[in-house]
């Protein structure tokens, strides 16, 4: 058996894993890391507050957990089972982002305005407190595009790339972004590089979560929208990202949203309808569905990969 075949039996398990269990409801070790990296923070802005002490703090908050990941694999030769199924269902989120969503478009389509305000504020930095139903449902809709590349896509492609190594990394560099990577004059140098690695690590998953969500909707409005809508987002990920979402579900994101107490014009995302709580519910499906093209697609290529080396080893020796 080859070793991508076994990552993807892992793959498997830790899916699995994630559908059954979902996040930790106490405990979580997101949150614990959350602690550690505010205290590594702290520790270092004692000294500088420039891009190269970003940096520094960065390594010293993430390196180690990926070295103790490695170690652990290690320590037996049987250890990278549970270690890699334990490091992709830590990285996962897509219960969790499922169970956000619908927390989100029940009461909306209920009709209890003020319960859904409440709960999306629970996913996004917005401030949503005088949100109408639309300006509810764009917000959630917008957030689970994105988070299906941030809490899914990107894990599952760090696993199938590096293992739950891989994994452990782009989480903790992505949990790294959200704490530190903000244009404020707190973190504007200070938080480059947290923001940059994200960059960088999320360039291949985004654009290829980008066109999953195209092959599974309205394709051609999605790859047009991608095309023309994403070069003027800020982010170089979310904009191909929820640019190419929107518009695989005909549905227009994007617009005047309020922050800080600051209203911020952002760039249109997609096009058709506005958004309601069936929009929400729909991206949830692109989600899902996604996942299964990326199971299917990576189960092809572990059966594939075999024939694929036999083929290559007869071609060098000819």
């Amino acid at each position: 058996m080859s070793a991508f075949s076994l990552l993807v039996i892992k793959l498997v398990a830790g899916l699995l894993a994630d559908r059954l269990f979902g996040e930790p409801r106490r405990l979580h070790p997101l949150v614990g890391f959350g602690r550690w990296a505010a205290a590594v923070e702290r520790a270092v802005r004692r000294r500088a507050e420039q891009r190269a002490a970003g940096a520094i703090a960065w390594a010293l908050a993430v390196l180690p957990w990926v070295a103790l990941a490695a170690a652990l694999r290690a320590a037996h030769p049987l250890a990278h089972w549970p270690v890699d199924v334990a490091l992709l269902y830590f990285a996962l989120g897509g219960r969790s982002l499922v169970e956000h969503a619908e927390a989100i478009a029940a009461p909306l389509a209920a009709g209890d305005l003020e319960r859904a305000r409440e709960r999306v504020g629970w996913i996004v930095s917005r401030d949503t407190a005088a949100l109408d139903a639309t300006g509810v449902a764009r917000a959630g809709t917008e957030s689970v595009l994105e988070n299906g590349n941030d809490a899914v896509f990107g894990a599952l492609f760090w696993f199938l790339v590096a293992g739950g190594c891989g994994a452990l990394l782009f989480r903790l560099a992505n949990t790294l972004d959200a704490m530190w990577g903000y244009r404020t004059p707190r973190y504007l140098r200070f938080g480059w590089a947290a923001a940059r690695i994200d960059d960088v690590l999320n360039a291949l998953p985004a654009r290829l979560t980008a066109l999953t969500y195209a092959l599974l909707g309205r394709t051609r409005l999605a790859l047009a929208c991608w095309r023309r809508q994403a070069p003027a987002w800020d982010s170089p990920n979310a904009g191909p990202v929820m640019a190419a979402g929107a518009g695989a579900l005909g549905v227009s994101l994007g617009g005047a949203a309020l922050y800080h107490g600051h209203v911020e014009q952002r760039p249109p995302l997609g096009e058709g309808a506005v958004p309601d709580a069936a929009s929400i519910r729909a991206a949830v499906r692109l989600v899902r569905h996604g996942v299964l093209l990326w199971l299917g697609a990576a189960m092809v290529l572990a059966l594939a990969a075999p024939a694929l080396i036999a083929g290559l080893a007869g071609s060098a020796g000819a």
